[in-house]
């Protein structure tokens, strides 16, 4: 878990470095090149979420298409959005939201979401993941990565896998519901990130938001 916070903490100091030197970039050369620099910022970002190349072409859409936040602006904007969250899943019993800085993660049980070894979502799924998709739309200067997560039944390579389909699952609903796909990274951790002895604790989906910032 501190592992998984690590990294989404390196993200945002990425986020806010490349972010000092796109501003200054735009405002002598104009947007084309704003964007590039955005596009190579998106790239860093997906090799540090996901560590692959999929994950790097996702980054690098993220950081030419999207703006960001001046550092002032940061706080509130998250605040708020915390706040909205708490509120859209106020009534549901299997989702949690933690901050750690200006990092938000809405943390889904896996039985709410799929059956037992099973990557198709279940009915409850969608009015929990159309109540997330209504903040994250509210709010578009954020990247977001979805992490599917399971228990130690099993191979380790057969739970990757699930994980990795589970993951994919739960981006394709936020998509559908009018998330930007270039906002979201799909990641599946497998057993590898567990929280707890409790098998049905480690089953989850992980939705973690971080902002965008300029210089």
């Amino acid at each position: 878990m501190k592992k998984s916070f690590l990294t989404i903490i390196v993200i945002a100091m990425l986020v806010n470095l490349f972010s000092c030197a796109t501003t200054r970039t735009q405002q002598e050369q104009g947007t084309a090149v704003g964007a590039g620099v955005g596009a190579g910022l998106g790239a860093v970002l997906g090799q540090v979420i996901g560590r692959d190349t999929e994950a790097t072409l996702i980054g690098a859409g993220v950081g030419a298409a999207l703006g960001g936040l001046a550092g002032n602006q940061v706080g509130r904007y998250m605040d708020k959005q915390e706040q909205d969250l708490r509120n859209a899943i106020a009534a549901s019993e299997s989702a949690s939201i933690y901050r750690e800085q200006d990092i938000l993660r809405a943390t889904f049980k896996g039985e709410t979401f799929f059956d037992y070894d099973k990557s198709t979502l279940l009915p409850g799924a969608y009015a929990e993941l159309r109540r997330i998709s209504d903040v994250l739309n509210k709010y578009p200067q954020t990247i977001i990565e979805v992490g599917g997560h399971t228990d130690t039944r099993g191979s380790e390579e057969y739970n990757q896998r699930l994980s990795e389909r589970r993951a994919e699952a739960v981006k394709n609903e936020l998509i559908s519901n009018g998330v930007l796909p270039r906002r979201i990274n799909a990641k599946g951790y497998g057993e590898s990130r567990p929280i707890s002895s409790d098998h049905a604790m480690n089953r989850r989906v992980e939705i973690t938001i971080v902002p965008i910032r300029q210089g």
